[in-house]
């Protein structure tokens, strides 16, 4: 099930408040997933320079870029699809949920500022519920599904290290069900997509579902957090 057309157009601050109370009210399902709290995990990938690339996938890329565009260390956070043919790496084809993508976000970051091991406990822990199965809130289809794709074979070490210690910790009611995979390539989502969360902060879709992740973001991974996002505007988008 792809996002309303509600979700996908700018509407007045009024409106928004307007409908953003009846869904509440009506829809208790359309809510963000709750934060939780975890450990940091275990182990890290080994110190190095330059600039390094993660790519994770947790439901509504808007959400999720979001967060990362609001993460010290991140120097960009593009919203994109991976998993599928570039045939297919368009949201008009994955919304059928039969290409093989999944909506995902490409983290360029310094990995003097910030670990992958740190931005994997942001995404397990803010960012989206990892015990849902091909579902974030009130999305579904397996382009809405909890994966991880690896660019190193160290990335794919730690994460599924990381996974098999908060399913030992058992810091969630129910088993982690993120998918971990190498990636063989990153599509840059169509130019209406990016920066969405800063563009429309006033839609229901977003107000319900995405902002209290920020929020969460600034409440547990307070030196983590940067008030002003790092938004993909005046980048060029490039895909693999």
């Amino acid at each position: 099930m792809s996002r309303s057309p509600l979700s996908r157009f700018s509407i007045g601050a009024a409106t928004a408040a307007a409908i953003a109370i009846v869904t509440f009210a009506a829809a208790p399902l359309f809510a963000a997933e709750e934060a939780v709290v975890i450990p940091a995990p275990a182990m890290d990938v080994e110190s190095s320079t330059g600039m390094q690339t993660a790519v994770l996938a947790g439901g509504c890329f808007w959400g999720v870029q979001g967060v990362f565009q609001h993460t010290a260390g991140v120097a960009n956070a593009v919203s994109g699809y991976a998993g599928g043919d570039k045939s297919t790496a368009n949201y008009d084809a994955i919304s059928s949920g039969t290409t093989g993508h999944a909506e995902a976000v490409e983290i360029k970051y310094d990995p003097k500022q910030i670990s992958y091991g740190k931005l994997l406990q942001i995404y397990f822990s803010v960012a989206h519920d990892p015990t849902q199965l091909n579902r974030q809130g009130p999305d579904s289809g397996t382009q809405y599904r909890s994966e991880i794709f690896a660019t190193t074979a160290e990335q794919q070490k730690i994460a599924e290290a990381y996974v098999a210690q908060l399913n030992a910790a058992k810091v969630y009611p129910k088993p982690i069900v993120t998918k971990i995979s190498p990636l063989k390539a990153f599509y840059a989502a169509e130019a209406y997509h990016q920066d969405y969360l800063t563009l429309h902060p006033n839609q229901p879709y977003i107000v319900v579902n995405d902002l209290p992740k920020i929020a969460a973001l600034k409440k547990l991974f307070a030196p983590n957090y940067i008030e002003k996002p790092t938004l993909v505007s005046g980048s060029k988008l490039t895909s693999n």
